[in-house]
């Protein structure tokens, strides 16, 4: 950790004036307009996500409101497709607070049925499709959706529960697909065709402080938790994200390679994309060698990002295509200081609307005056707080309460809550407790624990640094070390398992490290490399093996990492043996490997 460090990357008084003149020139109209909305955005009001669209269905009904794989579907036929659902699923008997779930990859059907599932006052739950067995039982019951929406081409998701538990878990599954419906499951297609297409009353009941979504998010510990997204929140990102950062027009259209059960696709692009009457140019998946050929046949104006997606394009051999598009703005969180200049000049794009939030915090960042290597302003209470480097946990002074860094300074981002920035938390109390701070400046105070670290660059301006605890994020995924090494642990080989994520040059984020200790003395490197895969998303399977006899624990008997991360996969600094992910499975670290790691290389599969 490097709490300590002043950092060169604060915001001078020169730079922040220059943001605000470009902004006074070129967007001042657009921004009032995000900043009235925002303003006007409480939580008692009635609205939602539904009656969003219905409206804009009504003001904009023969503009382009959604496109994928060479369809197109116009705000009004957005809105009958999605009414037509929520009719159907009223039918089936889905009420106000029922959790629905939805199971499928990346296309139109997603938001239509998030759409009819909201208009209905319902909560649509988002269900990470590369979930398998324990971890997707495990999101069903903690959320409880009495229906679930299963795409054909999540059939394998669907079969790697218990067929015996299956009922227990969600009480009715629809299956959307061209293959013939499953024996047990009921066709949505076709109950959808038997339904109207005219707005639900239901709709026009819903206040903002709702709950619509529950996004899964593996927080600091543990299995996935489902985190609650109130149509407050997901229309503050709407104003602030959307119209104060990014400002789309309405002839704009937004390209989402991203995943929808992801905040930053489901409500970040979608909301700045309905809120501007722009359309929203969704992509299956993210492909690097593809994106700016599928940029241009969308001919998109702008695009979502994570700082992950940003590298990859740039590792990409130099291209007539990076400058043959019409991308001018884009949005999203992660984009490293390191590549930011080198990004921006390749590509072309000046408008950069970098944000920091996360499905369970109560207040966002975002770089409203476009300004390099920031995560932008908050108008909402928060502080950044010293960090003891040995614990990673917040420092109290000697009366209780903690200590503001100064600017410059890197340590812990904590968000009030408050009236206006309520913490919406998790379906599970008890977790969202856990991230609550309290007596913190004063007494009675409350604040959130976003568990990351960022330098406050001064001016309100922020810079992400890391995540602290044991959450770390690794190919745009947030991967718990508990998750993991409750898997090594049921493995026959393995006696004890410590998980943590370690940098590696030239990628964002920290990749995944087991340190273990052996039932054994050998382990078949294939085999374990076989289980892990499927038994983890393939995301979260380390990539790094330290093999030790033994492993370090704290007087509270918890396993020490600090020292673990510090050494990650250093040769000159370890004895224990080392191994390295490969396609066919766990080698050992060599000489070659190391050099390759340390010069970003590498490419792992």
């Amino acid at each position: 950790m490097r709490s300590s460090t002043p950092s060169p990357t604060t915001i001078r008084l020169g730079t922040l004036l220059q943001g605000v003149r470009q902004l006074v020139l070129n967007d001042l109209s657009h921004t009032l307009k995000g900043l009235v909305r925002l303003i006007l955005t409480k939580p008692d009001r009635i609205g939602s996500i539904g009656k969003t669209l219905a409206d804009q269905a009504a003001r904009y009904p023969d503009r382009p409101a959604l496109a994928f794989e060479g369809r197109r579907w116009t705000y009004r036929e957005l809105n009958e497709w999605a009414n037509r659902c929520a009719w159907a699923l009223d039918a089936a008997g889905i009420r106000s607070g029922d959790a629905v779930g939805i199971l499928l990859d990346n296309r139109p059907e997603v938001l239509v049925f998030v759409l009819g599932i909201v208009k209905l006052g319902a909560v649509a739950t988002l269900i990470n499709n590369q979930q398998r067995g324990d971890a997707l039982a495990h999101s069903l019951r903690i959320t409880r959706p009495r229906l679930t929406f299963v795409g054909q081409e999540c059939l394998p998701a669907l079969m790697s529960l218990d067929a015996s538990e299956r009922a227990t878990l969600c009480e009715q599954w629809w299956w959307d697909g061209d293959e013939p419906c499953p024996s047990g499951l009921m066709d949505t297609r076709t109950r959808l065709s038997q339904s109207a297409s005219s707005n639900p009353p239901h709709t026009d009941l819903i206040r903002l402080h709702q709950p619509c979504f529950h996004i899964f998010t593996s927080g600091t510990t543990g299995l996935p938790k489902a985190s609650v997204m109130s149509h407050y929140r997901w229309h503050r990102c709407l104003a602030g994200l959307g119209g104060l950062g990014l400002r789309l027009r309405p002839d704009d259209v937004l390209y989402c390679p991203l995943p929808l059960y992801h905040n930053n696709a489901l409500t970040v692009s979608w909301g700045a994309a309905m809120g501007a009457g722009a359309c929203l140019a969704l992509a299956r998946k993210f492909s690097a060698s593809g994106f700016w050929a599928d940029v241009q046949r969308h001919q998109a104006t702008a695009f979502c990002y994570i700082g992950e997606l940003c590298r990859y394009l740039l590792n990409q051999p130099p291209s007539a295509l990076d400058r043959q598009h019409s991308i001018q703005r884009m949005i999203g969180n992660g984009l490293r200081p390191d590549i930011w200049d080198a990004f921006s000049e390749r590509f072309g794009i000046e408008h950069i609307a970098e944000f920091y939030t996360a499905s369970e915090c109560n207040v966002a960042f975002i770089n409203v005056l476009g300004l390099p290597k920031t995560t932008g302003l908050c108008p909402l209470s928060y502080a950044v707080v010293e960090v003891d480097q040995e614990t990673e946990q917040a420092r109290r002074g000697r009366k209780g309460h903690m200590q503001r860094v100064r600017t410059g300074h890197s340590g812990l981002l904590l968000t009030e809550i408050t009236n206006r920035a309520p913490l919406d938390g998790y379906t599970d109390s008890k977790a969202t407790d856990a991230k609550v701070l309290r007596d913190v400046f004063s007494k009675g105070d409350a604040w959130f624990n976003t568990g990351d670290l960022v330098r406050d660059q001064g001016w309100h301006h922020i810079q992400f640094v890391d995540r602290l605890g044991d959450t770390f994020r690794w190919k745009g995924e947030n991967v718990a070390t508990t998750e993991v090494e409750g898997v090594l642990a049921h493995l026959p080989q393995i006696e004890e398992a410590v998980v943590y994520g370690v940098e590696v040059p030239g990628a964002d984020g920290r990749a995944g490290m087991a340190a273990i200790s052996l039932k054994g003395e050998s382990f078949d490197g294939i085999e374990l490399a076989q289980q892990l895969r499927q038994h983890l998303p393939r995301y979260a399977v380390p990539l790094f093996l330290r093999v030790r006899r033994s492993q370090d624990v704290t007087v509270t008997f918890k396993y020490s990492k600090v020292a673990l991360k510090k050494e990650a996969y250093n040769p000159s600094v370890i004895s224990d043996a080392l191994f390295v992910l490969s396609p066919e499975g766990y080698i050992p670290m060599t000489t070659a490997l190391w050099r390759a790691l340390s010069e970003g290389t590498h490419r792992f599969d």
